[in-house]
């Protein structure tokens, strides 16, 4: 994709946040800010703000397939990124598209539980992600609680453990695992992105700040937004991160809500 001048069509599958901190708000407001046209199926509704979600609505699975079908059935999609999917059914009807469509570059956030530590995926819909989806994605970034989920182990207190349960998650089909480390505590905030070609170490300093509310949906739509610009994933994940640690360090200008506030998305322009 890197020689096209095509600006990229990057398409968000994920869950609506009313309070416009996460999910496909997010989404959408990183792929604008680095360069990709946004388009979005949405899984689910949340009441949500800056303090927790109250309620979670899921559409029928069939009504998430044919938003998916209507979008690839007209716009050409160069990547896309998958966030909330709330249940099992809703899993198996975004990896049976995908396996129709096949879409060049997949993203997989597994979204499970909120910051205000609201489930979000049904525990029974794991499985389903793990062995139907994750086999499909050109990148997936787990966290460390849900790393370890997907595995069924405790999470990884250290950079090896990381590592390996990286190596273990992209044994189960991935191309590539982003191993998100903010859950360590260190001083530092490092991820680990697993390639058939090695582990690479992307570290970065801890941002001391609260307004950290959407960062995974920012990391891993920035990610998407990206990769059909560079055609290399290591170089798109590097620039992802270093785009959120600037959008967290900048959240401080806003003034959205009383809890854990949203980041900045568009702090190069305003």
């Amino acid at each position: 994709m890197a020689s096209t001048k095509n600006i990229p069509n990057v398409l968000t599958i994920a869950g609506s946040d009313s309070g416009g901190g996460a999910g496909i708000q997010t989404d959408l407001k990183a792929f604008s800010a680095l360069g990709a046209y946004g388009a979005s199926v949405i899984t689910a509704l949340t009441a949500q703000n800056t303090r927790g979600v109250t309620a979670v609505h899921a559409p029928k699975p069939a009504f998430i397939t044919a938003q998916l079908d209507a979008v690839f059935d007209d716009i050409r999609i160069d990547a896309m990124k998958i966030g909330m999917l709330a249940n099992a059914g809703i899993v198996r009807a975004v990896a049976d598209a995908l396996r129709r469509h096949r879409p060049a570059h997949v993203v997989l956030d597994t979204v499970m539980i909120s910051k205000s530590n609201h489930a979000l995926l049904a525990p029974e819909a794991v499985a389903a992600l793990r062995d139907e989806l994750l086999p499909l994605a050109t990148l997936v970034t787990p966290n460390l609680p849900e790393a370890a989920a997907l595995l069924g182990e405790a999470s990884a207190s250290n950079e090896d453990e990381m590592v390996r349960q990286g190596k273990a998650l992209r044994a189960l089909g991935a191309k590539a695992v982003l191993v998100k480390g903010g859950h360590l505590g260190s001083a530092d905030s490092p991820d680990w992105l697993i390639e058939e070609s090695g582990a690479l170490r992307l570290g970065g300093a801890r941002v001391p700040l609260k307004n950290t509310h959407g960062t995974g949906c920012t990391l891993s739509s920035a990610i998407a937004a990206l990769i059909p610009q560079t055609d290399d994933l290591a170089s798109a994940t590097a620039e992802a991160k270093r785009y959120l640690t600037g959008a967290i360090e900048a959240s401080d200008r806003l003034e959205v809500g009383h809890g854990v506030g949203p980041v900045h998305h568009f702090y190069r322009w305003w």
